[in-house]
């Protein structure tokens, strides 16, 4: 099977893939190669190409009425779940390998795979075709259901936008992500470039956290469309009595949070930039509000920033939201706080 590299920080991704990226949700469950002979035999192989297929008889069930075509090898996750579809812890999946009493644990533990690669279909190899191509071609033929799904899975060159969906990961208690080149072919065997892993223990984050202001917002896109999809944050400069902006806020705010965030920012909203709050023209949000309400926010460190005001020009990188604070605006951490950090 194809294996991943690893990158010391995202900023590196781009320089080993250039342009768009796909992003898929790694998840903690076991790899398995299911191969679908013309016979309509279907045989599951691990990662170490041990045959599993007598483990796991319901995942070859679930293949035979969750996949078109009489013949393929395709690759995919099989996680733990629970009878509402949700997924469970790794080591809970691993009491399904075994020799005895298969058919009690298939009743005590159901399974679902996350479908992610295709390498060969109905007499054609998709191994040297570019990822684009072999995963158009399994969304063709996957059908969508309980026990066999697509990877969760976004399209972008934004790594804002690739670390919004990692955090987004982790919170539905998934290992990390896989980023992918669109046109990278299957390395079989190999730990190449077109595959690069990136999980939470690679992380490495400031262990203090911030309290900032939150001093406006922008309108989310896409899956955020109709809601705020991030918050324009700030430090409190004391000596100067203004709040300076250090940082858009996104990741960890979860769908219900966000569509509650018009409500709880309802009465703080002002027609024009609040008097103390200092900001770049690059970072004027399409909300104002009166800086009142303190949010705790963790971040993975702290850089130069031509778009932000805090302590002339300081940012945190990769912010994530961690809950609200119950305290004055003026209480927040302070910019000279900011600058003492790096």
């Amino acid at each position: 099977m194809m294996l991943a590299q690893r990158v010391k920080s995202l900023e590196e991704v781009s320089k080993k893939i250039p342009g768009r990226l796909a992003v898929e949700g790694k998840y903690d469950g076991e790899r398995i190669q299911a191969h679908k002979n013309k016979d309509g035999r279907i045989s599951l192989f691990s990662r170490g190409l041990d045959n599993v297929s007598k483990q796991f008889p319901d995942l070859i069930k679930h293949l035979e009425k969750g996949i078109k075509g009489k013949e393929y090898v395709a690759e995919l996750e099989v996680l733990a779940i629970n009878e509402k579809g949700e997924h469970q812890p790794f080591q809970l999946l691993m009491q399904r390998r075994r020799k005895y009493d298969v058919k009690e644990y298939i009743k005590k533990i159901p399974i679902q795979a996350k479908m992610f690669e295709l390498l060969f279909w109905e007499g054609k190899s998709y191994i040297n075709e570019a990822y684009s191509v072999r995963y158009d071609k399994l969304k063709e033929i996957v059908k969508d259901g309980k026990h066999v799904k697509l990877s969760e899975r976004i399209l972008t060159e934004n790594v804002e936008e690739v670390n919004l969906f990692f955090h987004k990961m982790l919170d539905e208690k998934f290992e990390g992500i896989i980023i992918k080149a669109l046109d990278g072919e299957y390395q079989a065997g190999t730990r190449g470039w077109n595959w690069i892993k990136w999980k939470k223990e690679y992380v490495k984050e400031l262990s203090d956290t911030f309290d900032l202001v939150v001093v406006g917002a922008f309108h989310g896109r896409g899956r955020r469309a109709g809601v705020y999809g991030a918050l324009l944050c700030a430090a409190y400069n004391k000596k100067k009595d203004l709040f300076e902006t250090v940082c858009k806020l996104g990741t960890g705010l979860t769908d219900e949070m966000l569509e509650e965030l018009p409500e709880k920012f309802a009465k703080y909203i002002v027609d024009k930039k609040p008097a103390r709050v200092e900001v770049k023209k690059e970072m004027i949000p399409d909300v104002w509000f009166e800086p009142k309400l303190v949010v705790e926010v963790l971040a993975a460190e702290i850089t130069k920033s031509p778009f932000h005001t805090c302590a002339s020009g300081l940012a945190l990188r990769f912010p994530r939201f961690l809950h609200f604070r119950e305290k004055k605006a003026e209480e927040a951490t302070t910019s000279k706080e900011v600058a003492e950090m790096i």
